[in-house]
């Protein structure tokens, strides 16, 4: 199988000669800016330096995916969010957030069209004409997090407690853009398309995940042509058996849900993709720790081996590489 075949079998709960591995969210590093002379920050708003360091993904880490997005901020200065992207050692932020109530939310029709989101399809599209073989997974970001960049954190899970109802009209208003920028992704070259909507529960009781997201994110795996890989951080057990039944093809989750268990709350309704630890095995931990975790994952029946999040900047290349090599030297 190639690379590309893999992961959409995988995607589909189909069987694979080997494990699929890869990376539905960021794995730019220090290391592999160097190792590719793609840096921060143009690597967010420039689709070549993109493209080059997203293929360090394949070319170096040996995963079955190259993912352009690095940065969660792109729609949100499309949105009129005021972004520092001008930060070579850390993530771009938004340092204003222009929102007080639903009626505040304006989507221009050419959204589309803007720089920020502009340089992600063009990535893509430079990414499918050189990697035919390999899977391309491109990102969008779900209501949920839209409305922290545009109204603040705080501000909006506070609004969950003092007025659900524009919550529900916040959320209504800023669904059309990830269904857009999802179907142009795919448009683009896109095999896949991660959807982060960061419910998580630290922050978002599972009654909250129910009551306002679950029907969006059904609504989003039937308006967008293609697979869509949810990724939430941080401990969702209790809301797994709700995203299991959203039609979405896969679920990308964290290391604070043990891989057994997420097996079980999900069952046989959607697939897997995780859940290696970031800050602990990742950036601080062996290669037998990696191989461990990878081992684990595999024979709890995740589909998709890969880091649980975003990886730490200062990630050693050495483990992300262990990631593959561990999942392929095993008989699964």
């Amino acid at each position: 199988m190639t690379p590309r075949e893999r992961m959409l079998a995988a995607l589909q709960r189909r069987s694979t000669n080997i494990p699929a591995v890869g990376n539905a969210v960021s794995i730019a590093t220090v290391e592999l800016m160097e190792a590719t002379g793609c840096f921060f920050p143009e690597a967010h708003t420039d689709p070549e330096t993109m493209a080059g360091l997203a293929a360090a993904g394949h070319e170096i880490l040996g995963y079955d995916t190259i993912a352009p997005v690095f940065s969660v901020q792109h729609e949100a200065d499309a949105l009129g969010c005021e972004v520092d992207w001008d930060r070579p050692d850390i993530m771009p932020d938004a340092t204003v957030h222009p929102c007080e109530t639903a009626d505040d939310i304006h989507l221009p029709a050419d959204i589309l069209r803007h720089p920020s989101l502009m340089v992600v399809l063009e990535a893509l599209e430079l990414l499918r004409q050189r990697y035919p073989d390999v899977a391309l997974v491109g990102k969008v970001f779900g209501p949920w997090t839209l409305a922290y960049h545009l109204f603040g954190v705080e501000d909006f899970l506070m609004m969950t407690l003092d007025d659900p109802d524009d919550v529900h009209r916040i959320l209504r208003a800023l669904l059309p853009l990830p269904e857009l920028f999802a179907r142009e992704q795919f448009e683009a070259g896109a095999d896949a398309v991660t959807l982060a909507d960061h419910a998580t529960g630290d922050l978002v009781a599972p009654e909250m995940y129910r009551d306002f997201l679950w029907p969006p994110h059904r609504e989003l795996a039937r308006a967008i042509p293609g697979p869509v890989i949810l990724h939430i951080c941080g401990d969702t057990l209790d809301r797994i058996p709700w995203i299991s039944r959203t039609g979405l093809a896969c679920f990308h989750f964290e290391s604070k849900v043990r891989a057994e268990k997420a097996r079980w709350a999900a069952g046989d309704r959607i697939a897997l993709m995780g859940n290696i630890n970031n800050p602990r095995t990742l950036l601080h931990g062996t290669a037998d720790d990696v191989a461990a975790e990878v081992g684990a994952a595999l024979k709890a029946g995740v589909e998709i081996i890969a880091p649980e999040c975003a990886v730490p900047l200062t990630t050693p290349t050495a483990n992300l590489r262990v990631v593959a090599e561990s999942a392929r030297a095993r008989v699964v």
